[in-house]
């Protein structure tokens, strides 16, 4: 298979189920594979990496969707992404980030730790009761969702009463970053992009009138203050894409994570006895099986190089994260799921201008999640009807049922 093929392959329903040997098939053909029509793939470590931090090779913003798909600001939930930090480039990405990244300092995280652990054993007393008879939980909606979204949530400031609406518009906006969402995916997250900017919208006019000690207020206060900070539309479609990917990557890592651990019972019998570092096993499952699989990158400058290879402008660059995590050259027996690597450092949260703010955080959770859930749980088991959801770029379960007992 040459590169156009394989990228096809990916795109299909197998592609997207288990993308891995596909990865392995491009890198055959190199760390750089070009794939047809200005486009190719970036499958090595070394070079991901370097790509990720290259200031010539930047995300779609709308100045390029303009070019590209004219008809893009048809679509709300693709012109709610164009407006976020997600699709900016310089000058305007570092002026929203700056404002939002004083939320996720080390040493704010690090202060979320109790509450954190205190919301880790309340969703666990939760999820007891459920299970108390013996029938099947599912895991994704008892826990790995709400326990990311609730801490989002607290620091945004949404009430908790709204909170369970969220999951299923999160998931439908989401189809708007994978490559090639239908027609019926791109309605559905038009819908949903359209509802939560007017939640938003209705919150932020809430916390006008009655400010409170959390990231709406503050950011409201900010685009009202100066609008060339921050406009009206900069702030809604930043309170949205804070809130889904506040969760969206987040309930992946632990879904994943579990099932890795359903899958290696001796593994999974060291976390649970504490021999395994949360830190470590939190790097292994980001490595291993990556909740964000790809990311996309346009040449914007001549002459850019990616290794040995040359990126003409305007050529796209699909970085496939998932394939990176896995290159030999990086990691002896990369196939090996393997919690006790030291140094690590996955490339999951992706790199450069846009790391994921919210990683951390994620760590964190994963961190304190995972090994109560087992210790909690000795007899803890997977149940039939886990379902992974249909997409490439964010990958995780739809549902992950477990028994208790």
């Amino acid at each position: 298979m040459d590169g156009a093929a394989i990228m096809e392959q990916l795109m299909s329903a197998e592609g997207r189920a288990d993308p891995y040997p596909l990865y392995e098939l491009a890198r055959k053909l190199g760390p750089v594979v070009p794939g047809g029509d200005g486009l190719g793939m970036v499958v090595g470590y070394r070079e991901v990496h370097q790509a990720l931090r290259n200031p010539g090779l930047e995300v779609a913003d709308a100045q390029l969707w303009e070019r590209w798909a004219p008809d893009y600001a048809e679509h709300p939930a693709k012109l709610l992404f164009s407006r976020s930090i997600l699709e900016a480039n310089a000058p305007h990405h570092h002026r929203m980030r700056s404002l939002i990244a004083s939320v996720f300092t080390a040493r704010r995280v690090a202060a979320l730790a109790e509450p954190v652990t205190a919301a880790v054993h309340r969703l666990l007393d939760e999820m007891a009761e459920q299970g108390a008879d013996g029938s099947p939980v599912d895991f994704m909606d008892a826990f790995a969702y709400r326990l990311p979204v609730g801490v989002i949530c607290e620091l945004l400031g949404v009430p908790e009463a709204d909170r369970a609406r969220f999951r299923p518009l999160a998931a439908d906006l989401t189809a708007a970053l994978e490559l090639f969402a239908d027609e019926s995916e791109l309605a559905a997250a038009d819908r949903a992009a359209e509802e939560l900017t007017q939640y938003f919208a209705h919150l932020a006019a809430k916390r006008r009138a009655d400010p409170q000690p959390d990231l709406v207020s503050a950011l409201v206060e900010i685009a009202d203050a100066d609008p060339a900070r921050l406009s009206g539309r900069e702030l809604l479609a930043n309170l949205v894409l804070l809130l889904g990917a506040g969760f969206e990557t987040t309930t992946n890592l632990l879904g994943n994570g579990l099932a890795l651990l359903f899958g290696h019972p001796e593994i999974l019998a060291a976390v649970r006895a504490g021999s395994v570092d949360p830190a470590l096993l939190t790097d292994e499952v980001l490595r291993h099986d990556s909740p964000v699989q790809l990311t996309v990158r346009v040449a914007t400058a001549q002459g850019l190089r990616i290794g040995d290879s040359a990126i003409p402008r305007d050529g796209g660059v699909f970085l496939l994260i998932g394939a990176a995590n896995r290159d030999p050259l990086r990691y002896p027996d990369p196939a090996r799921f393997d919690p006790t690597r030291a140094d690590s450092q996955p490339l999951s949260f992706g790199g450069g201008p846009h790391y994921c703010l919210g990683a951390q955080l994620a760590r964190l959770e994963s961190a304190v999640a995972l090994p109560a859930l087992l210790t909690r749980f000795p007899a803890l088991a997977p149940a039939p009807g886990a379902t992974r959801r249909d997409r490439l770029v964010l990958r995780g379960f739809r549902t992950l049922p477990v028994t208790l007992r």
